[in-house]
Parts: structure tokens; sequence; C-alpha cells
């Protein structure tokens, strides 16, 4: 099985936010007085993974084989609640994943150093009083760069785009197509 949301099989329609798109007043309310994430500051409206919705409770499964890097709860609203942030090794490369706005029950039953295999269960996703605030979704996100702690900036300002996406890879370059158009929108084993 493949990893992603859901337990297998064919998903139901399922709502999508994009990697690199720009946001404008979505944030500015919600991430106001965090002025700096991991060197990344500024006015922050620049999505750097993708969101996908989902009910409070669908299952979070790993993409690929791993084992946890770190987890941890962001509170603050318009953060990430809470977080698990996995190591991988693709083709030689170090890659790291964040898979945001879980459930407590998500980061209880995890350690730093877990292994986990592919489509094996991460968490669930988190309801909205402990996800940051925002309707039940992951966020998931990629890094080229080894996290300080279990904490990556979501979104980035214009200044630091170029510098992001660099650092930030596109997420379907793991996860496969996404976006209506790009394949069937019945996502098949995320």
């Amino acid at each position: 099985g493949g990893g992603g949301v859901g337990g297998g099989g064919v998903l139901p329609l399922i709502d999508i936010g994009r990697h690199d798109e720009h946001r404008p007043f979505m944030y500015k309310k919600l991430v106001e007085g965090v002025l700096d994430v991991g060197g990344y500051k500024g006015e922050r409206n620049i999505h750097m993974g993708v969101d996908i919705g989902g009910p409070p409770g669908m299952r979070v499964t790993s993409f690929y084989d791993c084992k946890v890097h770190s987890f941890g709860y962001n509170p603050a609203k318009g953060d990430y609640g809470h977080v698990i942030v996995t190591e991988q090794t693709i083709k030689n490369t170090t890659v790291y994943a964040l898979y945001g706005h879980l459930s407590p029950a998500s980061v209880q039953f995890t350690w730093a150093g877990k292994l986990v295999k592919k489509g094996d269960l991460l968490g669930y996703l988190g309801a909205s009083d402990f996800n940051g605030g925002w309707p039940p979704h992951l966020h998931f996100q990629l890094s080229l760069e080894r996290p300080k702690t279990h904490d990556m900036p979501g979104v980035v300002s214009g200044e630091d785009h170029q510098r992001a996406r660099a650092q930030f890879p596109d997420p379907r370059l793991v996860l496969g197509m996404l976006y209506e158009g790009e394949g069937p929108f019945f996502a098949e084993k995320l």
C-alpha cells in the first residue's frame, strides 16, 4: 500500500491545498506575531506543502519506509498543532517529511527513532480544537534540510520564496498526482 491519508483503497473526493501556492490575506491574522520560523521571516503567504482535507480521525500513513525524526505540539492559533516529522532516504537522498495538524493520539504512540514501514499508520487527522484552529486536514511538506525541531515553515514570504523552493520540494514528487486535471481525482492509495 501507499502512504498518505486514508486506509487504502479508493478515497472519496478530498480537498487539496497546493504546494507553492500564493495565499494572500489567508495567514495575515493567523501568523501575526510569528516573525521567524526556521530563519524564514516577513509576511509569509506562499504555501510550501500540500493540504489534504478530510474528516477528523482519518488515518495518516507513511509514504515511504522511514524513522520518526521528531514530533511535538505547536499550540498557537494558526500553527500545526500536533506534528510528526519522519526521515527517509530516497535514491541516496535524505528527505524529511512533516505531517501536521494531527490528533493528540497521533503523538502518544510514537518516539524519535521509531521505525515505520511504507503504508504503516503514523496518526490521525486532528479536529480544529487540536490542530491550530484549522478545518481538519493534513499539511504534508518535504524538506531537504534536517529540521532542528518538529517544526518547518509551512508558508514563506516572497522574499524567501526561491530559497524555500530549493529547501522544500513539491510533495507530489513522492505522493503522485493530487491536483484536479493531473489524473484521477479520486486518489488511490495516496
